[in-house]
């Protein structure tokens, strides 16, 4: 179960800085705003996923 949400979180991370990287290129900030949201939100559920990890330990 554990990787398959850090795959997800994973799969957010990349979303969010494509759609970041796309918001750059047709400079639309909304889309760059909402590119790092994911990307951060993909971040901390990477971390959290890790502190399970290790709090299983």
């Amino acid at each position: 179960m554990s990787a398959k949400r850090k795959a997800k979180a994973k799969a957010e991370q990349i979303k969010g800085q494509v759609k970041e990287t796309a918001g750059r290129v047709v400079d639309d900030r909304r889309m760059q705003a909402e590119g790092r949201t994911e990307k951060t939100k993909g971040d901390v559920r990477e971390t959290a996923e890790d502190v399970r990890r290790t709090m299983k330990k």
